[in-house]
């Protein structure tokens, strides 16, 4: 099964998009992923957050920049699952990251924080009451990864490595590149920068998601306004890839799974 319940400590749950234009992401992003919307109001002057869903469960979401957000470029968000926000929040800055907005509560649906880590990175831990985070996963219109693009690989281990437990295991095929496990399982991936990336890309979170057709999509990309920045390309034995670009100009992968993972239901 792809659906999902209750997400461990420390694995990553969520993304949302946080865009110049709320409206025509929306129609971008329904039509390249066929999504579903579910409109939350967020209250006066602050517009709507836009659930995606699939197969009738919430898999991503979409907002417009709050007012105090004018320059701020388009971007998606990753979300970690933690069991305490508050406790972590001290260890921040202990260990050489930055608390840039919370913890603060976020309606009934759970408590957040947003941290820059050291290596420069914006991440987000989410404390879950209502909202879980994404309902499915590993499957065509769910979310599959989540990616680091770091400078400094060291810095980056060493930080989440004492904030979450997170493990690390250099990729056998791929140089440069690194899997994060969460006591046990699969949860994510770092690549590291070469001087030509790091010239002109900073540290960021990478979200992907699954689509049934990689070459399809692609071609939906363009259709609707986005472009396609890589791709499509092999990733390995996992499958193939595209990055690209949205019309408001966030970045996101989508990916063709060769076999893709069940979720195993944690039950601690």
């Amino acid at each position: 099964m792809f659906t999902v319940t209750k997400y461990p400590h420390g694995t990553f749950s969520w993304a949302d998009c946080m865009t110049s234009d709320a409206a025509a992401g929306v129609q971008f992003y329904t039509g390249l992923m066929g999504w579903d919307i579910n409109e939350i109001p967020m209250g006066e002057g602050m517009g709507s957050y836009y659930m995606f869903r699939q197969e009738g469960r919430n898999v991503a979401a979409l907002s417009g920049m709050m007012p105090d957000m004018e320059g701020v470029p388009p971007v998606w968000n990753s979300y970690i699952t933690v069991d305490d926000v508050d406790a972590l929040e001290p260890r921040i800055a202990e260990l050489g990251g930055k608390v840039v907005a919370g913890p603060f509560e976020v309606f009934d649906s759970g408590r957040m924080l947003t941290l820059q880590s050291p290596d420069g990175a914006h991440v987000s831990l989410w404390q879950p009451r209502n909202h879980i985070g994404a309902e499915l996963v590993n499957t065509p219109g769910a979310p599959c990864w989540n990616e680091l693009y770091t400078k400094d690989p060291a810095v980056s281990t060493a930080f989440y490595g004492d904030l979450l437990g997170w493990t690390f295991t250099p990729h056998p095929d791929t140089p440069g590149y690194q899997m994060i496990r969460n006591n046990g399982r699969m949860n994510g991936g770092i690549f590291t920068m070469d001087e030509e990336m790091s010239a002109w890309m900073p540290p960021v979170w990478m979200t992907y998601f699954s689509v049934a057709d990689i070459d399809a999509a692609a071609g939906r990309v363009e259709e609707l306004g986005g472009k396609v920045q890589i791709g499509p390309l092999p990733a390995g034995d996992v499958g193939r890839f595209v990055l690209f670009s949205d019309p408001q100009g966030a970045h996101c992968y989508v990916i063709q799974l060769a076999q893709p993972e069940p979720w195993i239901e944690h039950t601690a």
